[in-house]
C-alpha cells in the first residue's frame, strides 16, 4: 500500500504488478473502496500490467474532504496519483461513480488517457430530480450513518438473486458500504449531483473504450451501456450475465476475461 498527499488530503492506494507494465487505474464506485477491484487487480498484475487502485478521498483509508467533492477533484486526484508513481498515460477505468470519474479524467486529461473502461455507469448530466435525491441522501447519511442505507440497496448493488446465491460477495459489499465514512459519502454525493454531461467528450474520444454492464443492473441498465458504446468511436460492449451493478465482484472471471481480452487487443504490455 502507498500513500500521497494532494489538495490537503492523504490518499491511499495499492500498486500491483511489474513497475514497467502498462498502467491501469481502476476507480471504485460509491460507497466502496479500492478492495472492490481486488479480483481484477490480481488478474491484471499476473498478466503483466501495473495496476493502481486508489481509495478515493473520503473512502476507504483515504482522508475525508467534507462538504462537496466534485468529480473533477476526484479525476485530478487520479492524475496526481499518476504523477506520484511517475506514470504518464494510463488505461483509466471505473464502475458506477468510478466510471463517471474515468469519463471526467478523459475530459480533463485526454492526453493521459490511453483507454477507458466504463462499467455500469451513465454519461448524461444529473437531472434536477437526481440532484435533489442525491442531496437528500447526503443529508440522511450524515444524520443516520451508512447501515440502514447499505441494507436497503444491497439487492440493487448486486443482482437480487446474488445476495443469497453469493453470500460471501454480499457480505464483502455490505462491509465496504457500512465502513464508509458518511462525511466522505455525503461529499461525493453532493459533488456528483453537479456532474457535467460526458456525451460530447465521449463522441470525440480518440481512445478505445471497453463498456461493461451486468445483464441485470437496475441502476444503470444495459440500455445505458449501449448508449455509451454507441457514442465512442472505438467501443467494445460486453454484457455480463448473472450480474447486477457490480459485475466485477459478482462474476469476476467473466469480467476479467473481457478486461484482459480488451487490453490484449488495445493496450498490450511492453
Amino acid at each position: 500500500m502507498g500513500r500521497f498527499t494532494v489538495d490537503g488530503a492523504v490518499l491511499h492506494y495499492d500498486d500491483l504488478g511489474p513497475a514497467d507494465g502498462a498502467v491501469v487505474v481502476l476507480v471504485h464506485g460509491h460507497p466502496f473502496n479500492r478492495t472492490l477491484w481486488r479480483p481484477q487487480a490480481q488478474a491484471l498484475a499476473a498478466a503483466g500490467h501495473r495496476v493502481l487502485t486508489p481509495d478515493l478521498r473520503g473512502y476507504g483509508e483515504s482522508e475525508v474532504t467534507e462538504g462537496s467533492v466534485l468529480l473533477a477533484r476526484f479525476a485530478d486526484d487520479v492524475a496526481a496519483l499518476l504523477d506520484h508513481v511517475g506514470a504518464g498515460r494510463a488505461v483509466v477505468g471505473g464502475v458506477s461513480m468510478g466510471g463517471q470519474i474515468a469519463m471526467e479524467f478523459h475530459l480533463r486529461h485526454p492526453d493521459r488517457t490511453r483507454a477507458l473502461v466504463l462499467s455500469d455507469t451513465s454519461a448524461p448530466a444529473e437531472t434536477d430530480e437526481g440532484k435533489s435525491l442525491r442531496n437528500a441522501l447526503a443529508d440522511r447519511l450524515l444524520a443516520e450513518g451508512m447501515g440502514g442505507y447499505a441494507d436497503e440497496v444491497i439487492d440493487k448493488m448486486l443482482a437480487a438473486y446474488n445476495v443469497t446465491a453469493l453470500p460471501d460477495v454480499a457480505d464483502r459489499v455490505l462491509a465496504m458500504m457500512r465502513a464508509t465514512d458518511p462525511r466522505g459519502a455525503a461529499a461525493a454525493l453532493r459533488g456528483r449531483a453537479e456532474r457535467p454531461d460526458y456525451r460530447e467528450s465521449l463522441a470525440a474520444a480518440r481512445v478505445p473504450a471497453l463498456v461493461v454492464v451486468g445483464a441485470d443492473d437496475v441502476y444503470t441498465p444495459v440500455a445505458a451501456a449501449e448508449s455509451i458504446a454507441s457514442l465512442v468511436p472505438d467501443a467494445t460492449l460486453v454484457v455480463v450475465d448473472g450480474a447486477g451493478h457490480l459485475p466485477g465482484a459478482e462474476q469476476p472471471e467473466r469480467f476479467n476475461a473481457a478486461l484482459l481480452g480488451f487490453l490484449r487487443d488495445h493496450c498490450p504490455t511492453p
